[in-house]
């Protein structure tokens, strides 16, 4: 076998390890610019007292955004997004989550994230939701404190 195919052969073996260990090692998330051009979401906020109603979220470029904090919004869901896993999952059917009330906040997002469509809902129902909310605190605007009456 000629040297060059021998050097193309090892490296086609080493890129799989090499995937493997930066998956491994908590890589940070690789971005997909191919993918990543068509980033569009629409973001329907209720019940929040600071956002409120339905924005248009693009991303890379933001251009054509009506969300008042694109620019962020956008850096916020980049530093979220890992290869391979749903940054607007659910939490868990099985997760045991405190008793604790956050607000009647309510989000539902829609559209299509680093490839794949998004179709994910949000509220603040627990202590679960609440964190799940947070993560995306820049999307959804801080939540107003209501009076206890």
């Amino acid at each position: 076998m000629p040297l060059h195919r021998l050097a193309l052969a090892a490296a086609a073996l080493a890129a799989p390890a090499l995937l493997a260990a930066g998956a491994a090692a908590g890589a940070a998330p690789i971005p997909l610019p191919e993918q990543r051009a068509a980033d569009h979401l629409v973001v329907t906020i209720t019940h929040s007292g600071d956002l409120e109603g339905t924005f248009h979220l693009y991303c890379h470029p933001s251009t054509g955004s009506t969300h008042p904090r694109a620019a962020d919004a956008c850096k916020q869901l980049d530093g979220g997004t890992t290869w391979g896993k749903d940054p607007f999952a659910p939490v868990p059917k099985d997760q045991i989550c405190p008793m604790i009330y956050g607000g009647p906040q309510q989000a539902h997002v829609t559209g299509r994230w680093a490839g794949r469509p998004v179709d994910a809902h949000f509220n603040r129902t627990n202590g679960c939701e609440t964190a799940r909310w947070d993560k995306f605190s820049i999307l959804f605007g801080e939540p107003k404190a209501r009076a206890m009456t």
